[in-house]
């Protein structure tokens, strides 16, 4: 007899990202999930992070209203959304109920990006001791993305975070300084970064932020 396989739970998942395995799904109507291990990981470096003069002035412009874990099912749902040169997604069901079910209980955050009242963009990930897992984002207007990921690193800084961890390294990451680092030194650096203390800053004092993003453009 074959044994049906375990139900994923949160605490799976958790575990599973603290040694490096993630899950995804084919498709998103696909209704199982299976798990990557990359030989070539993605790393968005937090020191080092390339944030151009164009997109400080549009972060600083306040030309979105930028929030944390204000509405995380709406943002993995418009991550979820086919957009174009996109016509599908490896964000399931599944993936939605688990994630929704890690925010709920701390361990999944979200950056949104709002402007009159909708929403247009933002990202969610995994938080572990001071690793970020970023998993998905989306954009529905100009640079509302790039936003939401300059707020993202500019809140792990200020809550002592080491890593942020991208998966793969796409052509929009890479402007932003993502490069892929051998499987092995992955694991080293984050089995350091999960152990570390950090805090996850959902609302940072408006001044600090200000400043932490300022930063971001002044580093070489």
């Amino acid at each position: 007899m074959v044994r049906p396989p375990p139900e994923i739970t949160v605490e799976i998942l958790l575990r599973a990202y603290r040694f490096g395995v993630f899950p995804m799904a084919e498709t998103r109507s696909g209704n199982s999930l299976h798990w990557l291990d990359p030989k070539q990981r993605g790393i968005l470096p937090l020191r080092g992070f390339h944030l151009s003069r164009r997109l400080m002035r549009t972060v600083l412009a306040d030309r979105f209203e930028v929030s944390a874990d204000r509405d995380f099912a709406a943002t993995i749902a418009g991550c979820a959304t086919p957009a174009p040169g996109r016509p599908d997604t490896w964000i399931n069901p599944l993936i939605e109920r688990l994630f929704t079910e890690m925010h709920e209980r701390g361990h999944a955050h979200s950056i949104e990006c709002r402007r009159d009242g909708e929403l247009v963009g933002g990202l969610y990930g995994v938080s572990i001791g001071g690793a970020f897992f970023g998993e998905s984002m989306f954009s529905f207007a100009t640079d509302a993305s790039k936003v939401a990921l300059v707020h993202l690193v500019a809140r792990l800084r200020l809550g002592g975070y080491r890593l942020l961890d991208t998966q793969f390294v796409t052509e929009h990451l890479t402007q932003f300084g993502a490069h892929e680092i051998p499987r092995a030194e992955y694991k080293l650096r984050l089995a350091e970064a999960v152990e570390a203390p950090a805090r996850w800053i959902a609302s940072p004092d408006p001044a600090a932020l200000r400043d932490a993003i300022r930063a971001l453009a002044d580093e070489p």
